[in-house]
């Protein structure tokens, strides 16, 4: 699909007060490590050290979730907008709970999409859906942390990689929104804490 923009974003979209909030509720969550695909904390258990470090070398950081009715009233007419003006015009019909993400020193996640190559399963709130919008929130202050960044990659076969880092998410409050299949990556987290509100909003699949 050839898209005239590749991401939205709002410069310090959210209050820092309300940033704060949802950190505090995301601290009062349990938290757990990250997976990918279809891999469950059971089988992470079954691995071996070594096999484990190799997960991790895809995506190390701790999350927890959030579906707080205040929470969405507050970054959904960002996603909304984002939508309308970016020209994407997605037609969608709900969101998933809101993932709280928390990046310390050498937390990372490597190149990847949100969306999966079919639509959630039977056993899924979500089934026969698809992942269309994703929406990142940095919670934290630009001094709170070093490298962390969020980076994509506008790839195509005929050009390659194209790698752009998103400098507008450095800001406390700031709002990115992209479609769930563009390519994108967080750095590794080299000094202090980074903390993120991530969220995916379903629909029908593209025709």
């Amino acid at each position: 699909m050839n898209l005239e923009h590749y991401y939205w974003y709002f410069k310090k979209g959210l209050p820092i007060k309300l940033c704060d909030e949802i950190i505090k509720s995301g601290k009062e969550r349990e938290s757990k490590l990250a997976l990918t695909g279809e891999i469950s904390h059971k089988d992470l258990a079954r691995l071996s050290k070594k096999e484990k470090k190799k997960k991790l070398k895809t995506r190390h950081s701790n999350v927890g979730w959030l579906n707080a009715p205040w929470i969405y009233n507050a970054i959904l007419p960002f996603l909304n907008n984002a939508n309308k003006s970016a020209g994407w015009n997605f037609e969608h019909s709900k969101a998933e709970d809101c993932q709280f993400t928390i990046y310390t020193k050498n937390h990372h996640y490597t190149w990847h999409c949100d969306s999966w190559h079919k639509p959630y399963s039977s056993d899924s709130p979500y089934e026969g859906l698809v992942r269309k919008l994703s929406l990142s929130v940095n919670l934290s202050n630009a001094d709170e942390y070093k490298g962390g960044e969020l980076q994509f990659d506008f790839r195509n076969e005929a050009a390659g990689k194209n790698i752009h880092t998103c400098e507008a998410m450095k800001e406390k409050g700031s709002i990115v929104i992209f479609p769930s299949f563009v390519w994108h990556r967080v750095t590794p987290v080299t000094e202090g804490t980074r903390y993120s509100l991530v969220n995916w909003i379903v629909g029908k699949n593209f025709k």
